[in-house]
């Protein structure tokens, strides 16, 4: 497999658990609002920052990468891609919308390119599986790349056709779906750093974690100084 630049692709771990399976079976106030920890939000004025969106696998884990990445000031677990208004875990987690599992990044162009955002996205997951990312399947978990505007669409392209000349993933087609970003809707909060603070969940550790690890392998020059 030949690598563009930084090391673009890593081996995907494939494990028992999911993403799905793997949330306590708790009760939990599902809120239809979006909203994420919001008195944490009401602290840190984003106004400033520029947003970006991508989907690929559960949120937990792009959650942990994007919050790894300096200039990243924070990533947003959430559902994006599909038409149902005020979407649950527990319908796009089963499978019963047709939204993805999605982040909302919020970045400052001043550290950190929309182009190495884009670079993060597919240098941190398997582009090549339709409909599937390491043990988690279905539609939910596909691979989406959301464009705001027509520059963002030109260099999603652009970077999707380095990686096809470049041979990058030996001939296997990229599957990612370039959308035009609609609509945000913000997981429920126990769904928000779910990494960090469940760390000792069987997904997290051997899925998650393992995943964030690899990517800090390939992309030491993208970490904050505290993610290393």
């Amino acid at each position: 497999m030949k690598i563009l630049k930084t090391s673009i692709l890593s081996a995907i771990l494939l494990v028992s658990t999911s993403c799905q399976s793997n949330v306590k079976k708790e009760k939990v106030k599902v809120v239809q609002q979006n909203k994420k920890e919001l008195a944490k939000l009401s602290q840190e004025d984003l106004s400033s920052y520029q947003t970006a969106y991508f989907a690929s696998g559960c949120f937990w884990c792009v959650e942990a990468i994007f919050e790894s990445v300096k200039g990243v000031k924070e990533a947003v677990s959430g559902y994006a891609g599909g038409t149902e208004e005020n979407p649950t875990y527990q319908q796009v987690g089963g499978g019963l919308s047709s939204h993805a599992e999605a982040i909302e990044v919020y970045y400052d162009p001043k550290v950190i390119s929309y182009t190495a955002l884009v670079q993060v996205f597919f240098g941190s997951h398997d582009p090549t599986t339709l409909n599937r990312q390491g043990p988690d399947r279905g539609s939910q978990y596909r691979s989406i790349a959301f464009y705001k505007n027509a520059e963002e669409k030109k260099i999603i392209e652009a970077y999707i056709g380095a990686l096809v000349d470049q041979n990058v993933y030996d001939g296997a087609p990229i599957t990612t779906a370039i959308t035009t970003f609609e609509k945000f809707w913000i997981a429920e909060e126990y769904h928000q750093d779910y990494e960090r603070k469940h760390p000792n969940n069987s997904y997290i550790t051997n899925v998650s974690v393992p995943r964030l690890n690899r990517f800090k392998e390939n992309f030491g020059d993208f970490l904050k100084e505290d993610a290393h």
